[in-house]
């Protein structure tokens, strides 16, 4: 099966039903890490319109947001480009029992900074010396440390920047920085190959993601991700559903003492059927 795009497809039905068991076993990842107060942090990384976005929806969409939490940087603000380069992202690094995926992370600086002039070459340099330590010391710290580069083609990018584009739901997504990494695609490249070259470690290596079908770079991520780490069943609390108390002479105030939303929904063709 192929897409409108002409790439390899997964078959709706097989997708969504191993994406439901990956789901489920990821929530027992979630409660694993809880009980036994592990740090889990996992990186996203890869070029624009490469499904990270996707993935880390899919990943977290059955999640306890109190444990499994996305953080996305914005622009570094004055104050922020003063500090040492790793500060403001430890600052999101998780406590015992927390998940932390990282939607874009310090690696910014080997890519788009790079590739656009934003830092400058002694930067760039004392990054690549330094990220790999910063790797090693979280990982002696015990945190579980997970790199994922998701790679794209060149075609099936533009025609991805074309859709969203077209689409008033995900233009949002697209900025001229974006679209301008068509021009530049050689230079992410080489960008790229000198990233892994210096950080794809023994202590924090790097897995790359295909992703020219969305659904098999959801599902293998996931599946790869689980199993990379020994997680195992924790038994929960047994709940049970208390019987309802008899009523006591509560009465609801009036429906026009409230407030509500307009009925929206019953003006809808179809609405009752």
């Amino acid at each position: 099966m192929t897409d409108g795009h002409g790439q390899r497809r997964l078959p709706g039905a097989v997708y969504r039903q191993e994406l439901l068991r990956l789901q489920t076993e990821l929530v027992k990842l979630q409660e694993w890490v809880r009980a036994e107060g592990e740090r889990l942090v996992v990186v996203f990384e890869g070029r624009d319109a490469a499904g990270k976005g996707g993935v880390i929806k899919q990943v977290t969409e059955r999640l306890n947001p109190r444990v499994a939490r996305v953080a996305a940087l914005p622009v570094p603000t004055e104050r922020e480009r003063t500090q040492w380069y790793f500060q403001r992202y430890t600052a999101h690094l998780p406590a015992a029992g927390e998940i932390v995926l990282f939607d874009r992370s310090w690696y910014n600086r080997a890519g788009v900074e790079h590739v656009m002039g934003f830092c400058t070459e002694a930067e760039h340099r004392r990054f690549l010396e330094q990220c790999p330590v910063f790797e090693r010391l979280l990982t002696e710290d015990g945190i579980l440390l997970r790199k994922y580069w998701f790679s794209v083609s060149d075609t099936v990018q533009e025609q991805r920047f074309r859709d969203r584009l077209a689409d008033p739901t995900r233009s949002w997504k697209l900025s001229a920085m974006d679209l301008e990494s068509i021009t530049r695609w050689e230079a992410y490249s080489r960008a790229k190959d000198e990233m892994f070259q210096h950080t794809d470690t023994r202590h924090a290596p790097w897995y790359v993601v295909e992703s020219d079908d969305k659904r098999s770079a959801r599902i293998n991520m996931i599946a790869h991700l689980l199993s990379t780490v020994p997680y195992h069943d924790v038994p929960g609390p047994a709940l049970q559903l208390p019987p309802r108390p008899p009523a006591t002479g509560y009465r609801r105030p009036p429906r026009d003492r409230q407030r509500h939303v307009p009925d929206h929904a019953a003006g809808l063709g179809g609405a009752g059927g």
